[in-house]
């Protein structure tokens, strides 16, 4: 990487999702207005797959219908929650702000303690930036399931984990 591209990451403190990045989180997980499990042994989702509400209470299948605006504000909600813990990870790291939208919608699907012990995190840390994109794809598991494999795209199967985790790694890449 010429030491141009290196200006134009910004210190993780000062950047905040973008309007298209959480458009693409939107798009990502779509909109259910009840309560679903999306994939075989995952957890009840509402919304644009929020597990959970503002005050913490999972969300649970028997849950009230919830609006298009609804879910927008819960998962804003939500993301705010996540984007402050995942700054806090990534103390005097710097990167593009498509990588930082990238790795949150990445902590948005796995969590943030997924986050915190991945290698994409320990990569950054270190100024390892296409080690990070490399590290990507090998999120592909879901309760058990590699998603990569054609067995596991069924009804409730998890393809999605797999087309998500692939179209991450081929934007981290791109931006290197």
């Amino acid at each position: 990487m010429d030491a141009r591209q290196n200006l134009l990451r910004v210190s993780v403190a000062a950047l905040t999702l973008s309007a298209a990045g959480f458009a693409t989180w939107q798009a990502s997980e779509g909109f259910t207005a009840t309560a679903v499990i999306p994939t075989r042994g995952d957890v009840p989702t509402i919304g644009h797959g929020s597990t959970r509400y503002e005050d913490g209470t999972p969300v649970r299948l028997s849950d009230a219908p919830i609006t298009r605006e609804r879910a927008q504000q819960l998962a804003r909600n939500l993301h705010s929650e996540e984007e402050a813990r995942f700054k806090a990870s990534l103390p005097g790291v710097s990167l593009y702000p498509g990588e930082y939208d990238l790795y949150l919608d990445f902590v948005g699907q796995y969590g943030i303690g997924n986050w915190r012990t991945s290698s994409m995190r320990r990569h950054l840390l270190a100024g390892e930036y296409v080690r990070a994109c490399q590290a990507l794809p090998a999120w592909r598991f879901q309760n058990g399931r590699d998603c990569r494999l054609p067995q596991n795209w069924g009804p409730k199967g998890c393809k999605g984990v797999w087309t998500r985790q692939q179209k991450r790694h081929a934007d981290c890449m791109a931006m290197q």
